[in-house]
């Protein structure tokens, strides 16, 4: 057993087949997001006919430690732990992973940010945050769940996040790379970000949630080529440099930020580019920071960044910030660590002190969404 507490910082629920139609706005009731039986599969479909994901590398959690070579991109409802969408499950499956707590994201609805009608999008979530509120209501000490929120309109934006507030809900996620045309260093977010500081809700940018753009999978198309996984950083990276750049954490400073299943070794590289940028070009960098402060030191005051195995990520961890990581098993996903993450945890932590193994493996996450409340 693990001397440290253990927390998930990114762990995942598994929405229901009918979660959607049966929760959905009236109004948007035929084009919501549906299972149908695509040959041997399950296939998750919205606006009619449009294929959106797939089940299988979403849910086929222990599988890569039994066979990896059964890992399909494809997957069937009737092979996915209950603990995706049952709490009283999940919470079992925590226990046989030694796990205490988790903070809860979506499967199938991180592929949603994909869907171009901002209408509907939003009724999606809306739906999604309902659910996703009584699936945590059942154990509010142990799983912390995340909403989802659309900004294309930060008005409505800020609704919905004050509205998921009210249900309970401990932070909200926002699409990694949002309208091509809307980066986050516009002042139009300005009230969002104000609405996430003044609620005390960290704000996730977790991967496989690019709004449509250029580079950005369609609804028609969305698979991944192996070049765009192995860059998937790409887009945190500039999402954070816009609001690094903009001063948006000189205005908000109590503003809190994760970036979600994006390892960590890129970190240290993009700290040093920041400040390099920053210092070297100034025709470019144009925002100017008070008291000769840096854009580093406001990544390293209100970013945080949850990991899954990167143990190069931890031999970096003094130049990228103790306080900041958090670890997270991605359960119930093909490439979770369920059920081996105290095994896994205990190899890659093997050479750093108790003191911040402990904040890694849990204190960082418990402080973060209040798991001691």
């Amino acid at each position: 057993m693990a001397s440290y507490r253990i927390i998930s910082s990114d762990s995942h629920v598994f929405e229901p087949a009918d979660l959607w139609t049966t929760r959905i706005d009236a109004a948007f009731r035929e084009r919501a997001p549906r299972v149908v039986r695509d040959g041997q599969y399950d296939q998750w479909v919205v606006e009619g006919n449009k294929k959106v994901g797939s089940l299988g590398l979403v849910s086929q959690a222990g599988v890569r430690f039994e066979a990896p070579e059964k890992i399909t991109f494809g997957g069937s409802y009737q092979d996915v732990r209950p603990g995706g969408w049952d709490a009283h499950e999940h919470v079992k499956d925590m226990a046989i992973d030694g796990v205490s707590g988790g903070v809860l994201y979506p499967s199938n609805g991180l592929f949603f940010f994909r869907i171009p009608d901002s209408a509907l999008l939003s009724a999606i979530f809306r739906a999604y945050n309902d659910w996703l509120a009584e699936f945590c209501r059942a154990y509010p000490k142990q799983l912390k769940g995340i909403a989802m929120v659309n900004v294309d309109d930060p008005t409505e934006g800020v609704k919905e996040l004050q509205r998921a507030a009210k249900l309970g809900l401990s932070g909200a996620m926002i699409a990694v790379s949002p309208l091509p045309d809307r980066p986050y260093s516009l002042p139009t977010y300005e009230p969002f970000w104000a609405a996430a500081q003044d609620l005390d809700r960290p704000i996730s940018l977790h991967t496989a949630t690019q709004r449509p753009g250029p580079g950005v999978p369609t609804l028609d198309n969305a698979s991944q080529t192996a070049t765009q996984r192995a860059n998937i950083d790409h887009w945190v990276r500039t999402s954070l440099c816009d609001m690094l750049y903009a001063g948006v954490f000189e205005r908000y400073p109590k503003l809190k930020v994760a970036a979600v299943e994006f390892e960590l070794s890129w970190v240290p590289y993009f700290l040093r580019m920041l400040d390099y940028v920053y210092v070297e070009r100034q025709q470019q960098a144009t925002y100017r920071f008070k008291n000769q402060m840096l854009p580093s030191d406001f990544f390293h005051s209100n970013i945080y960044v949850s990991f899954q195995e990167d143990d190069l990520g931890i031999r970096l961890r003094d130049l990228i910030g103790v306080d900041q990581l958090m670890w997270g098993s991605d359960y119930p996903h093909a490439e979770s660590t369920w059920p081996k993450s105290q095994e896994i945890l205990d190899r890659i932590l093997t050479d750093v002190p108790e003191a911040e193994k402990a904040k890694i493996a849990g204190e960082n996450a418990a402080w973060l969404y209040h798991f001691d409340k």
